[in-house]
């Protein structure tokens, strides 16, 4: 169940050119036909035309990775038209495994396209909205966000259709782009044309054609990757199979082959018992798939909601496979379902597999939510597929012991063991719990779970469970221990080893392989390696102490002290005369974490950044919304302002004239630029070169 969910972020990686706006993608916006009528379904295009050597993310998401920013396009709301369906990739998709989110993600070259079906509901139909995105290099791994509004003109809509139209007039597009820079490529590949072969289609061929809508072939689905279509079955096939472990289930087995034993017909009825278990639990993943929209994905990572609902649910099933209270289904729904599966034939076999799902509930309903939450993200196949996996693994012992009752007799008695299995998934999900929870107070900056008390969480959670399986700690249901197996010994030491790697992290060690779990180390209050970086130093260099604006909000790395606001940098920068270190950076950059980790930790590096520079973190990616009185309307995009994080970024492009991160500005105590900036470079002596000129210019 490992990153169930995961918090949106903004990769924004290295190697801008000093001086240069990349603009390496255009978007362009229409309707397939120029004209319809009142009540008709219509598709809409959306089609970003990408630079050679640049690829933008899909609107589908790989759920299992704390991924890039997929494509949401957003239709403005209104009373002319209503959404039919969904956002889905038109042309095709990739699988890109990149090494940062240690997964795959689904990229688009070229004329990427888009469709979104409408239902007309007005002769003058108002359709606008917004596209967010993110386009980054296939060499090194710079990206950049996007963001722009669209209108969608050149739909002519006439009366009420009576019969089925098929349009057959030449597409006209309506094309909102935003000014590009001079320095951005002209040479962009045109989204491709309609033939007048294609216009002529009747509407319901044209959209299934234009938008690939997914069935549940061989083939399967064309705009998801196979690739990650394939391990995410394999998952869910696996979760099936430790659901039989579980102590809800396990003991059923006995009761299957009892019903079987007495029924007449012979293999069928087998096998259709193991039919009515799978369809039961793909009818639930195809309830799920229904009310997914396109954003769900973004909402579920992001949203306090969503995670406080999940981190509740985890550690109520947590509490409950510990021991504390049993989590059943009301006895009546149960109890009828059992009487009913007494009737024998096919509908006593119907309820024996629904029994079978209700009794198994209080266990196998986490690892279902989980799966059903994996597969989020407006997708319709992926999570009645992942179901059919999981209830396959799930059904198939019963299927088989229903079909040979002898085996039986081979089977291990349930006991003690299964109490143990069901304690240790206890304990899993309170850790999981913890994490849900701290994506919310992440992104909204309760500061409950820091990294500190997340990790202690954790760090007494698995030391638990180290103990337990030495039968040093006994729950309510566990049975007398007189020794431990070598197999109970060998997951102690794992146990064990894993809660030592993670106590330096109380102390503020990276501890790189959790990275993905963990909160950042900069909302961690008592770190020594920080202090051992020399943040006494540099908090003398503050002189008359001044109050540092968004200081609750934001920290540097290594314990350096700084500011978190452009003038009140410049203006300090003139008191102490020393040249302002700018570090256009955003939450969720991972390079701009890598250079604060290999780079700015180097001694030589350190030294100077406490000595010589005042330190200017600006993020570009935060959310946090300013007084009304600060908001202001940008010249570039002409777009109000109203974050700290749209403020930052505007600052970057309409000032030094770049929009990627990390980005290190060097400036004077008027904010000119002092050297040619830098990006991304893990050489450290390059790093101390750049410093050294720029004081030097200063």
């Amino acid at each position: 169940m490992k990153s169930i969910l995961t918090l949106a972020v903004w990769l924004l990686l290295p190697l801008a050119t000093f001086a240069q706006i990349l603009k390496p993608v255009t978007w362009t916006y229409k309707p397939v036909k120029s004209s319809a009528k009142v009540g008709e379904v219509v598709e809409l295009r959306f089609t970003a035309n990408v630079q050679t050597g640049y690829h933008i993310y899909s609107s589908d998401v790989n759920s299992k990775i704390d991924g890039p920013l997929p494509t949401v396009i957003k239709l403005t709301p209104n009373k002319s038209f209503e959404l039919v369906g969904k956002v889905k990739p038109v042309s095709k998709v990739e699988t890109k495994y990149e090494e940062v989110f240690e997964g795959d993600t689904y990229v688009m070259h070229g004329a990427a396209q888009f469709s979104q079906r409408i239902k007309i509901l007005s002769d003058k139909p108002v359709i606008e909205g917004n596209v967010d995105y993110q386009v980054c290099t296939d060499k090194d791994g710079q990206c950049i966000p996007g963001n722009e509004d669209f209108s969608i003109t050149g739909l002519v809509v006439s009366a009420p259709a009576t019969t089925t139209a098929v349009a057959s007039t030449p597409t006209t597009a309506s094309t909102v782009t935003k000014p590009t820079s001079e320095t951005a490529v002209a040479a962009i590949t045109p989204a491709p044309a309609l033939t007048a072969t294609e216009e002529a289609k009747p509407e319901e061929t044209t959209v299934k054609e234009a938008v690939k809508i997914p069935d549940l072939s061989v083939e399967g689905s064309k705009n998801t990757p196979q690739e990650s279509l394939g391990g995410f079955l394999l998952a869910a096939f696996l979760s099936g199979l430790v659901a039989l472990l579980t102590p809800c289930v396990f003991p059923i087995i006995p009761a299957t082959v009892s019903f079987f034993t007495n029924q007449q017909g012979g293999m069928w009825k087998a096998f259709l018992y193991g039919a009515f278990i799978i369809g039961i639990y793909v009818l639930i993943g195809t309830v799920v798939s229904r009310f997914n929209g396109p954003a769900f994905a973004n909402f579920v990572s992001t949203h306090w909601l969503p995670n406080v609902l999940f981190f509740a649910t985890f550690f109520i099933f947590g509490l409950s496979f510990l021991g504390l209270f049993e989590i059943v289904l009301p006895n009546s729904l149960i109890n009828q379902a059992d009487a009913k599966s007494e009737k024998g034939g096919i509908t006593g076999i119907f309820f024996m597999a629904f029994t079978l799902v209700l009794v198994s509930f209080s266990c196998t309903g986490p690892i279902v939510g989980s799966l059903l939450v994996a597969s989020a993200g407006g997708e319709v196949v992926k999570p009645i597929l992942g179901m059919a996996a999981f209830s396959s693994a799930f059904a198939i012992p019963f299927t088989l012991f229903a079909a040979f009752p002898q085996w039986l007799k081979n089977l291990p008695r349930s006991g003690g063991w299964l109490n143990s299995v069901k304690v240790v998934l206890g304990f899993l999900e309170l850790a999981l719990a913890f994490k849900f929870l701290s994506v919310a107070d992440q992104v909204y900056h309760w500061h409950l779970l820091d990294r500190e008390v997340f990790l202690s969480l954790w760090i007494v959670i698995f030391a638990l469970i180290g103990f337990y399986f030495l039968g040093k700690l006994r729950l309510p249901h566990d049975s007398e221990v007189k020794f431990i197996s070598v197999q109970k010994l060998l997951l102690a030491i794992a146990t064990f080893s894993f809660v030592v790697y993670m106590i330096p992290g109380l102390w503020g060690a990276p501890l790189k392989a959790l990275s993905g779990y963990l909160p950042p180390e900069t909302s961690q209050d008592f770190n020594l390696h920080g202090q051992a970086s020399g943040s006494g130093q540099q908090q003398a260099a503050l002189t008359g102490n001044p109050t540092i604006k968004h200081a609750d909000l934001f920290h540097l790395p290594h314990g350096l002290q700084g500011f978190f606001d452009y003038k009140q940098a410049l203006a300090y920068s003139k008191q102490v005369n020393k040249p302002v270190f700018i570090d256009f950076t955003g939450h969720g950059c991972v390079n701009c974490r890598e250079m604060e980790a290999r780079v700015w930790s180097d001694p030589a590096v350190m030294s100077r950044l406490q000595n010589d520079f005042v330190m200017l973190a600006l993020y570009v990616d935060d959310k946090t919304e300013l007084p009304e009185t600060e908001w202001y309307t940008s010249t570039y995009d002409q777009k109000v302002k109203k974050t700290i994080g749209a403020q930052n970024a505007d600052l970057q492009i309409t000032k030094y004239n770049n929009n990627a991160q990390p980005h290190y500005c060097l400036v004077n105590g008027d904010g000119k630029l002092l050297v040619a900036p830098k990006n991304y470079d893990r050489d450290i002596a390059n790093f101390v070169a750049f410093l050294d000129s720029g004081k030097a210019k200063f």
